[in-house]
């Protein structure tokens, strides 16, 4: 149940900075109103917050959130932008995912 946990609280987190990161990518670069760098702006700080309810260390958190962002940013990508993963994509985020789920659930010694 924890890991449960654990993996929604980095989606979340994902959800916060890959929203609000792409609410200010709009306002810059499609022009749109000054509320969606404000709105972008908040969620960026939700984001900042969310992540300080994993249970683990910080580096070991933010290095896996790091590889969660990887598979989370091309999902939002490919649903939201219409952008197509490719298969390299998808190996190299199955990759990344491999790799930081060994990061932060692998069992250790107290």
């Amino acid at each position: 149940m924890d890991i449960i946990k654990s993996l929604l609280i980095f989606i979340l987190a994902g959800l916060c900075e890959i929203g609000g990161g792409y609410l200010i990518w709009l306002w810059i670069k499609e022009d749109k109103p000054s509320w969606y760098a404000v709105l972008g702006a908040v969620i960026l700080i939700a984001y900042g917050v969310v992540a300080t309810w994993q249970t683990s260390n910080f580096g070991r958190v933010y290095a896996t959130y790091g590889g969660v962002f990887i598979v989370m940013a091309l999902l939002w990508a490919w649903k939201v932008d219409g952008f197509k993963p490719d298969r390299y994509d998808i190996i190299g985020a199955t990759i990344a995912l491999i790799g930081v789920c060994i990061i932060i659930y692998t069992p250790r010694a107290a």
